[in-house]
């Protein structure tokens, strides 16, 4: 039976669009929402005692959060002041008790939470323990330093003959745009390589690529798609930076181990769906990077044709399949 959803996410999600116009024609309540318009276009309310009672109100209307039969954190921002409070230090404090109570809120809600609760979602964004734990699943993974020892970045450097690239720890896109996406490691890095000491940084080997794989797990539905990232300059170190027009894109039948690892280690990080990366080299190994639990898909269900967006449908509307033998490999 279709249910009530709240998607929280930033405002002009396309993807958040897609899933809600999908659940909507299935039959779904569906209301998208954004935190940061908390508390300056929306009020919460939350009452406790005999009777437990939640409540968000919008433009939209009211919205019974105890009536959610799912909530999807798909990119929240976080709450933001109003305008009125100019202070710096009053609008820091009015928009830390904003994320406060909201965030509790959320935490609260007894309905469905995709991928995870918040705090499953913020330990399963650990770049490092990721590999950790992909490595214990068997996964093939680039020889990685993570380090603020300049020292050991030139060590490695050395062991690997120059051929490494650097990666943010985090987002590789924060505030201001101070940061880098996964780049080879020049001469000018190696120049200024105690700069290291001031903040961490993944630095793995250089990985040859036949193609890139953005593997996308919901529950335990498989869908691979191939990223011919080779084929331009342009999208050799990291495809992010590729031109949509110019890059190839195919679906992907992984062999049926390395798509179980995939569903393995999203289940293993407390998720139900997860954006992976993996790389297919040249000698056909299947090498593991990173997984995203808010990982984008729409540019590849439009360039494959791959189903994601209905999948995500059925799992906000049904949770994951029981089976847990059952990995399904879509292609």
């Amino acid at each position: 039976m279709p249910g009530e959803i709240l998607i929280l996410t930033a405002d002009g999600d396309a993807h958040a669009e897609r899933v809600a116009t999908i659940l909507s024609a299935r039959g779904a309540e569906t209301v998208v929402f954004d935190p940061a318009d908390f508390p300056s276009r929306a009020r919460i309310t939350a009452a406790y005692g005999p009777r437990v009672r939640r409540t968000l109100h919008t433009d939209g209307g009211l919205l019974d959060l105890d009536a959610l039969t799912a909530v999807w954190f798909r990119r929240p921002q976080p709450p933001v002041a109003h305008a009125e409070l100019t202070d710096p230090a009053v609008r820091a404090y009015a928009e830390g008790e904003c994320a406060a109570f909201a965030g509790d809120l959320w935490d609260q809600l007894d309905c469905r939470h995709v991928p995870a609760r918040r705090q499953s979602i913020m330990l399963a964004q650990r770049k490092p323990s990721q590999l950790a734990l992909a490595g214990r699943l068997g996964f093939d993974l680039p020889s990685t330093l993570v380090t603020t020892d300049p020292d050991e970045f030139l060590d490695f450097y050395d062991r690997h003959d120059g051929r490494i690239i650097t990666k943010p720890l985090d987002d590789p896109r924060p505030p201001g745009d101070v940061g880098r996406y996964a780049e080879a490691v020049s001469t000018h890095d190696v120049i200024h390589a105690d700069a290291i000491r001031f903040a961490p940084v993944i630095v793995q080997e250089y990985v040859a690529k036949r193609v890139e794989l953005r593997v996308t797990v919901v529950g335990r539905a498989v869908f691979a798609a191939e990223i011919h990232s080779q084929e331009s300059n342009h999208t050799r170190f990291d495809w992010r930076r590729y031109d949509l027009g110019n890059t190839r894109h195919q679906p992907h039948r992984l062999p049926a181990e390395v798509a179980r690892r995939c569903v393995e280690i999203v289940e293993r990080l407390g998720l139900c769906y997860g954006a992976i990366d993996l790389i297919l080299t040249p000698e056909g190994r299947y090498v593991f990077l990173e997984v995203n639990p808010s990982g984008q898909w729409l540019w590849i269900e439009s360039a494959t044709g791959l189903p994601i967006s209905e999948a995500i449908c059925d799992l906000l509307l049904h949770g994951p399949r029981k089976e847990t033998s059952d990995v399904v490999r879509c292609a």
